[in-house]
């Protein structure tokens, strides 16, 4: 292990059977914390786990099984949950190429892009409190907009996957700034970040492939989680390590008017 600073520390990352996810629960076990990633299928979340710990030598790694579209198997993670949660980093997601709904009637990318982060904050809050100098990373990206406050389920819009993904990541980097507002009393970090163009099922869906590495994708999100420079840091958003400019942000009641429809679900 590359550090023993975070020994005893945990970390909940979301989406880690894919290739950006493995990628950022391998340098956070590297890092010495105890890692859990969720999955909802368990073998390949059996052999990221298996795979980790021969890489690294850190043999503190689990896998909890959910849906994350889904609202009651995220509550049942976080009832079942015992201890502090040092950090949270929100890194699942979905690209469907075709329209899709969860059983509860919710548009697929909303349900795990948005809501999925949504719950995963709220559920775990009172776990993150627990600890010292928590942070919540959340994975979001440059490709972001297209944002139709009034349509977010594509209930009368047609779907595009693409357009849905970039609203779903606009999203993203408006509920960090949300969040962050609510818990700075709470000495809980929340910053967002891009991890890079890397080729994966998530963006061979979208029509693209990638030019960098997994390992490369892993870097932001790893280095928001943490490094010291973002010792009490929030809010914020982050490309290649470099703090930039969220124009999303700027429009406070339409980052409000967001919250309270998530809040809603």
């Amino acid at each position: 292990m590359k550090t023993s600073v975070n020994i005893g520390k945990t970390a909940i990352v979301t989406g880690a059977t894919g290739a950006i996810g493995s990628a950022i629960a391998r340098q956070m076990a590297d890092h010495g914390f105890k890692v859990f990633i969720v999955a909802r299928d368990e073998a390949k979340a059996i052999k990221v786990v298996g795979d980790i710990i021969a890489l690294t030598g850190n043999r503190e790694l689990n896998y909890l099984f959910a849906d994350l579209s889904r609202e009651p198997e995220i509550r049942r993670l976080a009832e079942n949950w015992i201890g502090p949660l040092d950090v949270l980093i929100n890194n699942a997601a979905a690209t469907p190429r075709q329209l899709e709904r969860t059983p509860e009637g919710i548009e697929m990318q909303f349900a795990t892009n948005v809501l999925g982060y949504f719950w995963m904050i709220k559920y775990f809050h009172s776990y993150l409190k627990q600890a010292t100098s928590p942070r919540i990373v959340n994975v979001a990206s440059y490709w972001a907009g297209d944002m139709d406050i009034n349509d977010l389920e594509c209930k009368r819009r047609h779907y595009n996957n693409n357009s849905i993904y970039r609203q779903s990541k606009q999203a993203d980097r408006m509920l960090t700034v949300a969040f962050a507002e609510r818990m700075k009393n709470d000495q809980i970090t929340v910053n967002a970040v891009h991890p890079g163009d890397v080729n994966s099922r998530l963006s061979n869906n979208l029509g693209f492939g990638g030019s960098q590495s997994p390992d490369q994708g892993a870097d932001t999100p790893v280095w928001a989680a943490t490094s010291s420079e973002l010792e009490n840091v929030t809010g914020k958003y982050f490309e290649y390590r470099k703090a930039v400019h969220c124009q999303f942000s700027d429009d406070k009641k339409m980052v409000e008017k967001l919250f309270e429809i998530c809040a809603e679900y």
